[in-house]
């Protein structure tokens, strides 16, 4: 069998959401040993990144160099003509070929757009609108990365119920792993091995003491707003509030936030953070929090998790599927909620941890590359 998979997403270096899914899902496929009857090509507008598996017998790339809507443009035409078709296309986005005479699968993240259009630049609302709504009719099967996710897609388009299949995702076991000397402390916790890496992205990113983390693009569904307006609640505590992750969209009352709560002082904006660079910076924090106000998944959710560290989020959408009973939930639309959330973690470090240990060994990126290779198998039958 032949496995074509559209691998842009995943050909990106500073990888967030989908582009992370991506690329942790093709490389989990090319090692997995069910994969090897098969055949792959993964089509790509320029060659593929260090992060990407290795070209070897039975997994070779296809390079159509091109410009703004690849897929329409380039890919597309490629696929209409070229003889070497295959028996499958994988999309792991919203975005599949409109046109194309070959079985096609596509994931879907999330559609809380569906209900937050004015958290949207117009022309992105329009493309995730009608493109996944097409790639979804289109699909001979949809992978929803969460139960969540497919709830959304069943109210949304009911003709895909039959064909809507939940794969939850994973993370890095070889990065993201908790030391086993972690001791606890008051506010935060120090960690023995593992200390001089937390120091240097400290330094590197202008971290002073104990802080709590935000780690993600700063978009409206992120609720970055909420953490700073609950921060400022929270002058007592010797914390620093670090913000990390890109500047996505309708990210500027973010910055005016802080200034207008005179919180400047305590608040670190990392900008992009490296991928080599997150386990430490995730290991050191004292308290993680995420109360978005709707998630697809949630992977550094699980990441923090993963890394003992005590997790802040809300219950919306997927995150009660990935937190389980191992985090504090809270209200998103409650600043004073997210602040008791930050105050309850700081207190029940040691619960939080243990039970978050747990939690995440629910999870591998093994499993998601094998439901969904079962998937691909079963869309040419």
């Amino acid at each position: 069998m032949l496995i074509g998979i559209n691998g842009n997403e995943a050909n990106i270096q500073n990888r967030v959401g989908v582009n992370q899914y991506a690329a942790s899902l093709l490389t989990a496929l090319e090692k997995l040993p069910a994969a090897k009857k098969h055949d792959f090509i993964v089509y790509l507008s320029s060659d593929p990144g260090d992060h990407l598996p290795k070209a070897r017998e039975g997994w070779n790339y296809k390079i159509l160099p091109g410009g703004g809507l690849w897929i329409v443009s380039t890919l597309m035409p490629f696929l209409l003509v070229t003889r070497k078709k295959p028996d499958v296309l994988f999309t792991p986005s919203h975005y599949s070929p409109p046109i194309s005479s070959i079985p096609t699968v596509v994931s879907v993240m999330d559609l809380g757009y569906l209900n937050a259009r004015d958290q949207f630049r117009l022309k992105d609302f329009i493309q995730l609108k009608y493109w996944t709504a097409w790639s979804i009719r289109r699909a001979i099967k949809i992978i929803a990365i969460s139960e969540s996710t497919k709830k959304e897609i069943i109210v949304h388009y009911p003709m895909a119920k039959d064909k809507t299949v939940v794969t939850h995702l994973g993370y890095d076991k070889a990065k993201f792993k908790s030391d086993p000397l972690r001791e606890a402390s008051q506010i935060g916790f120090k960690i023995q091995k593992s200390k001089v890496q937390i120091d240097q992205v400290k330094k590197k990113y202008g971290i002073e003491g104990d802080y709590v983390l935000y780690l993600g693009t700063l978009k409206p569904n992120k609720n970055v707003e909420g953490i700073v307006k609950a921060f400022a609640q929270l002058q007592s505590l010797p914390l620093t509030l670090v913000i990390a992750g890109k500047k996505g969209w309708l990210y500027e009352q973010i910055f005016k936030l802080v200034e207008e709560n005179n919180i400047k002082d305590r608040v670190v904006f990392t900008d992009f953070v490296k991928e080599e660079d997150k386990p430490a910076l995730i290991a050191g924090a004292s308290v993680f929090v995420s109360p978005s106000f709707w998630e697809g998944f949630g992977i550094h959710i699980l990441e923090a998790m993963a890394m003992g560290t005590p997790v802040v989020c809300s219950r919306e959408g997927s995150l009660p599927e990935v937190g389980g009973k191992a985090v504090v939930y809270v209200n998103p639309h409650d600043p004073a909620s997210i602040a008791w959330g930050i105050r309850e973690a700081l207190k029940n470090h040691d619960v939080l941890k243990n039970n978050g240990l747990t939690q995440a060994r629910k999870f591998s990126w093994e499993k998601t590359a094998a439901q969904t290779l079962q998937i691909l198998e079963s869309a040419t039958l």
